[in-house]
């Protein structure tokens, strides 16, 4: 069996009603978010939120279908998507922690630990420096420092507003700023990591990742896509714990803030 018959047989059809299935499921996460009463910092509902993502998704991957072929044709092409979905994700983490231009310093958060894991596997040859393969590998690694970036932020910030009284309490015992904001924030940044351990900790017994069941459906022997998947795996948590500790060091720097709340 060929691979391309082997995906016609185990993917999902590209079919009117597989539009109206992803329709449906659509409307049905905002009603649910909706009826919750889920709300986002703003106290707009995540009803909203939830659609526009769905069609934004649509858009975009649309969009990624018709010129990724042209992408891959030449380096100066294949870096710049690769540096796009970078100041993407920059952007997306910085609305997402905080509403000032100090937002932007997470781009060190995200290129901390994206850039050296790229760099190894192009110098080692794991990953080459031309067709496609870098896109994939790029998007997993930026998005899993996006994620593990904008999880840390927001729960150390969080906590630092509800328990701001225990930083201005070791401020007056004779702690230094950095150390005051440490004690309260990096328990609840750390907290960030868990996604990514429990990924890693129940693959295969729980979820087939993307990388794994993509690499079998493209041909590749079971032993390959599993060593493949270890990889990725192993690489998203270097990053995820890289992107947690600037992202910590950042906030405990005043460099990420909200609200004007400084420990200075």
């Amino acid at each position: 069996m060929t691979a391309d018959l082997l995906a016609t047989d185990t993917l999902l059809p590209v079919t009117p009603v597989l539009g109206a299935v992803l329709g449906v499921l659509l409307l049905a996460a905002a009603t649910v978010a909706l009826v919750a009463g889920l709300t986002q910092d703003n106290g707009e509902g995540y009803g909203r939120a939830i659609v526009t993502a769905g069609l934004r998704a649509v858009v975009q991957l649309g969009a990624v279908s018709l010129v990724i072929g042209w992408v891959v044709g030449a380096l100066p092409t294949l870096l710049g998507f690769v540096l796009l979905m970078y100041s993407v994700a920059v952007l997306t983490a910085a609305r997402r922690i905080t509403r000032d231009r100090c937002g932007y310093w997470v781009a060190c958060s995200i290129g901390a630990g994206v850039l050296p894991v790229l760099l190894l596997l192009v110098a080692t040859g794991l990953v080459p420096l031309r067709g496609i393969a870098l896109i994939p590998v790029a998007g997993i690694l930026i998005g899993g420092a996006l994620t593990a970036t904008v999880l840390a932020g927001r729960r150390a910030l969080e906590e630092l507003a509800v328990r701001w009284g225990e930083v201005e309490a070791g401020l007056a015992l004779g702690l230094p700023p950095r150390e005051a904001v440490l004690e309260v924030a990096r328990p609840a940044a750390g907290g960030a990591l868990l996604p990514g351990i429990d990924q890693t900790r129940t693959v295969g017994l729980v979820t087939l990742p993307g990388a794994f069941v993509g690499m079998l459906l493209g041909g590749a022997s079971p032993l390959m896509a599993g060593a493949v998947q270890l990889f990725v795996l192993v690489a998203l948590m270097f990053v995820q714990a890289v992107a947690v500790s600037v992202t910590l060091e950042l906030i405990a720097r005043d460099r990420l803030h909200r609200d004007g709340r400084r420990a200075r």
